[in-house]
């Protein structure tokens, strides 16, 4: 494909040329494209949107969800002063409703239709939530991002293959997958934000946080001469990249991944694995 003289060739105009022979197969299309990155013809983050959305149609919705054990839900029946401040402390915009247990979904509560009852308007909760979406947790993702831009939804409860409720997944777990890790305008790289107590007094960390700051919070003594942040320490201590389940006992901290891909470490919970009374009177 020929370019006007002294017009640089477009990134499109560039991937035609060096895929002019057709690869065989996915393996040798990746080893074209690795080729094409070490001759600057793509740079690292083309390479790594390219990579993830060739892997999509190799992963389920159970690779990426919210586990049920870590969703964040509010009860049909709390009472609203309840949930705002959960809404306010999780800093969520969507929550899954239920009755009397997580596998009892009865719909989608928006944080924003808060605004309504503050108002003073006549406000029902029932009245306000969206119908639930559920899907399998072996659906493709190239499967539920299509089926999420087509219905718009943002959320979907996910199921097992006896009915019940797996976890959660929204579209920003799949894009995810494609572009990295995706951070709002509320997203902070204070130690704060980094790390957050959860409702059953564990911590959700993300695996960037620096290792000086997990060491004020969890009172450890772990060295950042050779590693910068908590995620970096947990590969280390795995000896490759970490996947979604994972799990290492650093000192007398256990740390479970929560959120990987195939190119890194975003979300790790963390709790002591000695309670620390006890830590204390050992």
């Amino acid at each position: 494909m020929d370019s006007l003289p002294g017009k640089p060739l477009s990134l499109l105009e560039r991937l035609s040329a060096l895929l002019s022979r057709e690869p065989e197969d996915r393996g040798e299309l990746m080893a074209l494209l690795h080729s094409a990155f070490e001759r600057n013809l793509l740079d690292a983050d083309a390479l790594s949107i390219i990579e993830g959305t060739l892997q999509m149609s190799d992963l389920q919705v159970s690779d990426v969800m919210v586990p049920r054990s870590q969703m964040e839900v509010i009860g049909v029946d709390d009472a609203m002063d309840k949930i705002a401040s959960f809404v306010i402390e999780t800093g969520h915009s969507r929550f899954p409703t239920v009755g009397e247990s997580k596998d009892d979904v009865v719909g989608i509560f928006l944080a924003k239709d808060l605004l309504r009852y503050f108002v003073g308007q006549e406000f029902e909760l029932r009245d306000a939530l969206r119908p639930a979406v559920f899907v399998p947790e072996t659906k493709r993702l190239n499967v539920l991002l299509r089926d999420f831009r087509v219905s718009r939804n943002h959320m979907a409860i996910v199921v097992d293959e006896y009915g019940g409720v797996a976890g959660l997944v929204t579209i920003e777990d799949v894009l995810e997958q494609i572009v990295g890790e995706i951070e709002d305008e509320y997203d902070s790289d204070l130690a704060g934000d980094n790390i957050r107590l959860m409702q059953d007094g564990r911590y959700r960390v993300k695996a960037t946080t620096e290792i000086a700051d997990f060491n004020t919070a969890f009172a450890t003594n772990f060295s950042d001469a050779d590693v910068d942040t908590i995620g970096g320490l947990v590969i280390r201590a795995l000896g490759r990249l970490p996947q979604r389940g994972d799990t290492v006992i650093l000192a007398d901290v256990k740390v479970q991944v929560l959120r990987a891909d195939s190119r890194r470490v975003y979300t790790l919970l963390v709790e002591h694995a000695v309670p620390v009374a006890d830590a204390r009177q050992a």
